[in-house]
């Protein structure tokens, strides 16, 4: 077997690398990643450029972009045509594939930040490589989240790896790659008002106690890209989980008390004021 390693947040990545190579898994690598591997964890591993038999370039801007990358990655195994041309071509395939991506969120909101950073943030090969994986995910494996590896790391060496573990693996592949995209969109939006189409990013934050009757299920979401203000990013400091209505009340209760410049406190009861003081 052979794993693809190109990954920003290094997460777990010392024992889940370090089981595949025990595991006798050859293991490739691209710059940042490669260095910390060979150089810190210590353990073999090839340089993508050396696979590819191409440099890096455009000052690593370009790095797996390339047929003997992406080949392997996406020939399909129980095609003896795909199979034939690897051969002819010298191209090994990839059994898995580990990435995650430039953190453009994180960098794009900072304060200050100026456009050339922000776009020096966006990741190409990455989300070419997660997406051609997970296109392919019943022949390869492709992991986005470092929390993921532990349990991807026994399955596999146990062979264990379902064929629905590997589709879930790749819906949460592609949900990073929309997460990532929506992000950097909305940020060259840049506040222009009535788009013809944007896209929203939320993630659970929660599973709620019961929906609006206590017969139904709900959860709670928040937007990723959205300031980290209000009743979705608030912390519970006492008493039990909070349900839907709870949710709904206390919405309601942090946009009234928001209309006043001075401290407020509100009592809500079904998203309706019942007394109010400032």
């Amino acid at each position: 077997m052979r794993a693809l390693i190109s990954v920003y947040d290094k997460s777990g990545l010392v024992e889940f690398a370090t089981s595949l190579h025990n595991a006798g898994v050859k293991l490739v690598s691209t710059g940042g990643t490669y260095k910390f591997l060979a150089d810190i964890v210590r353990i073999p591993v090839d340089m993508v450029s050396e696979v590819a038999n191409f440099p890096e370039i455009l000052e690593g801007r370009v790095k797996t972009l390339h047929p003997r990358i992406h080949g392997g990655i996406l020939a399909r195994r129980d095609q003896q045509s795909d199979m034939d041309e690897l051969r002819e071509h010298n191209i090994l395939p990839f059994d898995i594939v580990i990435n995650n991506l430039y953190p453009f969120q994180e960098v794009a909101s900072k304060p200050g930040v100026t456009l050339e950073k922000a776009l020096d943030n966006i990741d190409i090969g990455g989300p070419s490589m997660i997406r051609a994986a997970a296109k392919n995910f019943p022949w390869v494996v492709v992991v986005v989240d470092p929390l993921d590896y532990p349990w991807v790391s026994d399955r596999l060496l146990e062979g264990q790896l379902s064929l629905e573990d590997r589709q879930n693996l790749a819906q949460k592949a592609f949900s990073h790659l929309a997460d990532y995209d929506a992000s950097i969109a909305s940020y060259l939006y840049d506040n222009k008002p009535f788009l013809s189409k944007f896209n929203l990013t939320v993630s659970k934050t929660a599973d709620l106690r019961y929906g609006e009757n206590p017969h139904q299920t709900a959860a709670l979401y928040r937007s990723d890209t959205s300031v980290r203000i209000g009743i979705p990013f608030s912390e519970l400091l006492h008493g039990k989980p909070l349900s839907f209505n709870n949710i709904l009340d206390a919405d309601s209760a942090w946009k009234i008390v928001n209309d006043f410049p001075n401290m407020a406190a509100v009592i809500v009861k079904h998203t309706n004021p019942c007394g109010l003081a400032s």
